[in-house]
């Protein structure tokens, strides 16, 4: 059986729930798409490996304490909410305002929204994303059995579990955005559209994690 297997209980629930909670949109997987969709493939993966490692800190925190930390310090929750919300907000406007620009410019040049480094901004927005966040903190750490001798161990299996999951989803996401990459250069209505909504949902990741709860 693999219920209890060095530490981690429940496996196979724990897999089909980080199969779903990866599946969901969010602003790393949706960063990801636009970086692919904008810069081509090996951006993309460059903006995926700032998602990895902003999951993998995220991890390593939770499985250091930081989980209930922030449970017993409600205000230092609401110090990193807030701060997300206000990062995830601020990429969003950006996107927004270069759409405005690129419609009024009509210009090729205008069409890309800024990215900056793909590398920085996904780890930045990973740590800060509303969704990894409570993912970590609530759900990751319920299946250590807190009896296990090596709980590190318990820690480093989910964690490989859950950054297999989000390999496989982001690297479907990279090849789907460059094939939208070819669209968007054949179509500027289509692009500034694109960028338009993924701004618009970058506010809206904002919003929710302002009021995100534990």
């Amino acid at each position: 059986m693999m219920q209890g297997v060095l530490g981690v209980t429940d496996i196979w629930t724990y897999v089909i729930g980080t199969v779903a909670i990866v599946l969901l949109p969010g602003p790393n997987s949706l960063f990801v798409l636009s970086v692919a969709a904008r810069r081509g493939v090996g951006a993309g993966y460059r903006a995926a490996g700032g998602v990895f490692l902003g999951d993998a800190v995220l991890m390593v925190l939770s499985a250091a304490g930081v989980a209930s930390l922030l449970r017993a310090y409600p205000p230092l929750f609401l110090v990193i909410k807030y701060a997300g919300a206000a990062y995830l907000c601020w990429v969003g406007l950006n996107m927004l305002r270069a759409a405005w620009r690129r419609r009024r410019a009509e210009e090729p040049a205008a069409a890309e929204a800024p990215i900056g480094r793909p590398f920085r901004k996904a780890l930045v927005i990973s740590l800060m994303n509303p969704k990894a966040i409570l993912f970590f903190v609530s759900f990751f750490i319920q299946f250590v059995d807190p009896g296990y001798a090596y709980p590190a161990l318990s820690f480093l299996i989910l964690g490989l579990i859950a950054q297999l999951c989000s390999a496989l989803y982001l690297t479907a996401l990279i090849f789907s955005g460059s094939y939208l990459a070819a669209q968007f250069r054949r179509r500027r209505l289509l692009a500034r559209a694109g960028t338009t909504a993924i701004g618009a949902l970058f506010v809206a990741f904002g919003a929710k994690l302002a009021t995100a709860t534990l």
